[in-house]
């Protein structure tokens, strides 16, 4: 058995971010940035006023000072001319501030009539006024690639007038649920049989990171329906399986591939749940096995097929991200797995996060699996930890799940 971080690390050194592609702005929600994106566009283009008001100059804006109004500046509709002594511009927020103005008069610190202005507070130099270039000049880099565009990214690369983004292709992932056992929802079940939960979850697992599934029809424990469901994938950027990882008689997948070219490279982890967990490659596609026990596949999924969709969509890659709690309860000392034990969060009074080891860890209850809220990381030969000690945790709300 091989420790956690070893596995990761050889999973991601083997995978490499999609192609590119070009999306249209509206497209580009949630997808990976692949080039900079470089302003074509000064942001604000002038000096804009920051507020309703008059445009003047700040020598003239004594309180009581008579200044005759000599036109206006709607954004959009900039006044041609220069204000000079004794004059301003009615402007407007967003209106290009006028030639000769070096100040905005708030409208309501002034009393107007007349053709006139008359400020009642005192302006100054450069007061409510956004200069060119505030926000960003033409030329600079407004957004950088390896990033997960949000909202906000997207109306940033909208005021850089990019209509269209170069972002990774959505990793491709097949997945493919084996045994002879398993059904699909809605359909007969067979005898000593059970509903497949794992393609639907790791599905929507993929989905959640930002990749594509196809989810292939199961395969029967037989080696011939294996390799030729497997094959069949060999087009997407990642093949995952479920099932058929250990080393009983119908435990099939190494057996079924290796006559189809598939290369090992390891298939047993120190870690609970999911000691049995595949890696290797089927004619240049990246094979990642996982346990057939529904959360053994989905904490494999969570450690291993995250940081691996993250490598793919042109992400920074790595250990899932890791907070810290305080236990809820007592544990014993650790063997020499890694435990990754599902737990329920809740915050107290004084905002500590508490993790609270679920009493039953058996790695067929989804149930339990739906109803925590993070799995608590325990560290092979962890010492036994009473009720209050600080530990690492990984909350699934942090990471999509």
């Amino acid at each position: 058995m091989i420790p956690v971080a070893e596995a990761l690390e050889r999973i991601l050194s083997a995978l490499h971010p999609t192609p590119t592609e070009t999306v249209s702005l509206p497209e580009g929600w949630g997808r990976v940035l692949a080039r900079p994106v470089i302003a074509r566009v000064t942001q604000p283009p002038a000096d804009v006023s920051a507020m309703d008001g008059y445009a003047l100059r700040a020598a003239d804006a004594a309180v009581g000072a008579r200044l005759r109004v000599i036109g206006s500046a709607p954004a959009g509709h900039p006044f041609d001319g220069t204000v000079g002594p004794g004059e301003a511009v009615r402007i407007f927020t967003g209106g290009a501030v006028p030639a000769g103005a070096d100040a905005i008069l708030l409208q309501e610190d002034a009393t107007a009539g007349d053709g006139f202005v008359s400020p009642t507070e005192a302006s100054r130099q450069g007061r409510h006024i956004r200069r060119a270039g505030l926000d960003f000049a033409a030329g600079s880099a407004v957004l950088s690639p390896g990033r997960r565009l949000t909202a906000r990214d997207i109306g940033l690369a909208a005021a850089a007038n990019h209509p269209w983004l170069q972002v990774h292709r959505r990793p491709r992932i097949g997945i493919l649920a084996t045994g002879d056992e398993i059904a699909l929802p809605g359909d007969p079940i067979p005898p000593g049989g059970i509903v497949s939960s794992n393609a639907h979850a790791l599905a929507a697992l993929v989905r959640a990171s930002g990749g594509e599934p196809l989810v292939l029809p199961i395969a029967a424990d037989d080696r011939d329906a294996i390799a030729e469901a497997a094959t069949a994938a060999t087009r997407c950027d990642l093949l995952l399986t479920t099932g058929g990882a250990s080393v009983g008689e119908h435990d099939l997948v190494q057996s079924a591939l290796g006559p189809q070219g598939f290369s090992l490279d390891f298939w047993k982890i120190a870690m609970r749940p999911g000691k049995p967990l595949i890696w290797g490659d089927l004619r240049g596609t990246p094979m990642l096995g996982l346990p057939g026990n529904p959360v053994s596949a989905l904490v494999c999924a969570v450690i291993f097929l995250i940081p691996a969709l993250r490598r793919l969509s042109g992400l920074p890659a790595g250990p899932v991200g890791a907070g810290t709690a305080l236990l809820g309860r007592d544990m014993p000392a650790n063997d020499r797995r890694q435990d990754y034990v599902r737990a329920e969060l809740s915050r107290g009074p004084d905002g500590a996060l508490t993790a609270t080891p679920l009493p039953v860890q058996d790695s067929s209850m989804l149930a339990s699996l739906a109803r925590a809220g993070a799995l608590v990381v325990r560290a092979p030969h962890a010492p036994a930890a009473p009720a209050g000690t600080p530990v690492e945790i990984v909350e699934f709300s942090s990471i999509g799940v």
